[in-house]
């Protein structure tokens, strides 16, 4: 069965998308990850991981013989190519894996899907709407250093890794404003979804 309604939600890198998708999932929406797609498609033993290894070495692996992202972050995102080339090997996967949980998702259920990448992957266009987590560049620098314990210029260095924030807003049906503080959300919240139930109610 086909959930009745199937929208995403994206935002820049340390924009508040996990606290925002717990709120829609209070609420009763079904939340797929991408990121916890994207770990469980280079689980140790997985086709995804062995490319990986032939693409960048046993060197992105930890002592566990699993993948040491941190390590594999550093070399991406001072690499275009290389970041090119891991996008070719995680996202075809993640995609096949999310569509078969919208796919599994009860006939009268919202679904989100957390896509941080949606705009650099092009995959708008699969999804009824776009929910974008917003805040101010300034913001979104100064929150992902404090979270990452990065310094200033790798945090710009996986900001400019992304999509710019005037492409996000470009997509976005419906914005979360996120540059306060987390008691902020909840009422922003309530407005989208009672919009979404509002266009499942439609579609049906």
């Amino acid at each position: 069965m086909v959930a009745a309604l199937s929208v995403a939600l994206t935002g820049g890198i340390a924009s508040g998308k996990s606290t925002v998708a717990d709120l829609f999932a209070d609420r009763g929406a079904v939340i797929i990850d991408s990121d916890l797609l994207a770990r469980e498609v280079v689980e140790p033993g997985t086709e995804g991981l062995a490319e990986i290894i032939d693409r960048f070495g046993a060197g992105v692996l930890d002592g566990d013989g699993r993948l040491n992202r941190a390590g594999l972050g550093e070399i991406i995102f001072a690499d275009e190519t290389a970041r090119q080339d891991l996008n070719q090997i995680i996202h075809p996967r993640v995609r096949a894996r999310r569509t078969e949980l919208i796919a599994a998702a009860p006939d009268d259920a919202v679904s989100i899907s957390i896509i941080p990448l949606l705009v650099e992957t092009g995959v708008r266009d699969r999804f009824a709407g776009i929910i974008l987590v917003d805040l101010p560049v300034a913001e979104q620098l100064r929150r992902l250093m404090a979270r990452n314990h990065m310094t200033a210029d790798q945090a710009q260095a996986r900001i400019r890794g992304q999509a710019t924030r005037a492409e996000r807003l470009a997509v976005a049906d419906w914005v979360i404003d996120n540059s306060g503080t987390p008691g902020n959300l909840p009422h922003q919240v309530d407005r989208v979804w009672t919009q979404l139930l509002w266009e499942k109610v439609s579609r049906s």
